[in-house]
């Protein structure tokens, strides 16, 4: 095995990061996380190679102090939905641009970077559009830069804010849920997939400079993945599937409550498919697992077989 890295994580104690981690602490690196609220990443105190720290990764300076004699930084600092001064362009496409220069001021080259399936700056939401401005600062800072763009469709696994949340709503709700975007479709990835592709990554020459887009072998469309989440959990599932006009409705109302479970930003990401045009995990000999093969270790019921070719 190769010699121990020291490895920045921004977003570290978020879903994806707190697997990342624990994933690249069992190959023996030495791993800081900075974090507004280090307390989030309790779990992770346990692992001796993994330091934990309060920190505004959003100040340059700071920054800059981060990544000095760090051999590897990896963003994965993201958001869903803007709430107060963390909104797309900050946490997205600004950030970006501060590691970049972080990165440079302290001649550190090694770059893995988190990106989303359909991240276009001409895309048809704010979050596709700042993750789309990301990505061009990486690729614009490609002669100072060896980075990795991954690209994953929706992520599941434990803890989760997908599979979780719907969950969630049926069990409020009695199994009823009206449903926008019902047709979007997704390849759903488990994060522990992820977590190995950022891995796999982390030393392999062939993946500079390269975009991997990141999808489980389950082509679904929401109404599945919902359906999915009932039948894991062992809930009733009735869903309302609503016209787009009324979709948009719903989102705006949606989008004013605590917590927002739907904005109209999120409306207009499901307008655009989030599947694969290549697959990132097979030219890193990955091979994910499938959504029924996880979901019932962490909401609960045996699932039984799913016809992914039809609306159930």
């Amino acid at each position: 095995m190769a010699a121990p890295l020291n490895i920045c994580v921004l977003g570290g104690t978020g879903f994806v990061g707190t697997h990342l981690a624990t994933r690249l602490a069992r190959d023996g690196h030495w791993l800081t996380l900075p974090a507004r609220d280090p307390d989030q990443g309790q779990a992770l105190r346990v692992l001796p190679t993994v330091r934990l720290l309060k920190a505004n990764v959003h100040d340059p300076g700071i920054l800059d102090r981060l990544v000095e004699d760090m051999d590897v930084v990896i963003n994965l600092v993201g958001i869903l939905n803007e709430h107060g001064h963390d909104t797309f362009q900050r946490v997205h496409a600004d950030l970006a641009a501060k590691v970049v220069a972080a990165m440079r001021a302290g001649r550190i080259r090694r770059l893995l970077h988190m990106s989303a399936l359909g991240a276009d700056i001409r895309g048809p939401s704010a979050y596709l559009r700042s993750k789309g401005v990301a990505e061009s600062h990486l690729r614009a800072a490609a002669a100072h830069l060896d980075f990795t763009i991954f690209r994953p469709s929706v992520i599941f696994g434990p803890g989760d804010s997908l599979t979780n949340r719907f969950a969630g709503l049926l069990r409020l709700s009695h199994g009823w849920m009206p449903l926008a975007r019902a047709q979007a479709r997704f390849a759903p990835i488990y994060v522990g997939d992820v977590a190995e592709a950022f891995a796999r990554a982390l030393l392999e020459r062939e993946t500079f400079g390269q975009t991997y887009e990141l999808g489980g072998p389950d082509v679904v469309t929401l109404e599945q993945l919902v359906r999915l989440s009932a039948q894991a959990s062992g809930l009733p599932c009735h869903i309302v599937r609503l016209p787009d006009a009324l979709g948009r409705l719903q989102a705006a109302v949606l989008g004013l409550l605590p917590g927002k479970p739907m904005t109209l930003d999120n409306f207009r990401s499901l307008t655009r498919d989030s599947l694969c045009a290549e697959d990132g995990c097979a030219r890193l000999g990955l091979h994910p697992r499938a959504m029924l093969d996880i979901l019932p270790t962490y909401l609960g019921a045996p699932a039984g077989p799913v016809n992914f070719g039809a609306h159930p």
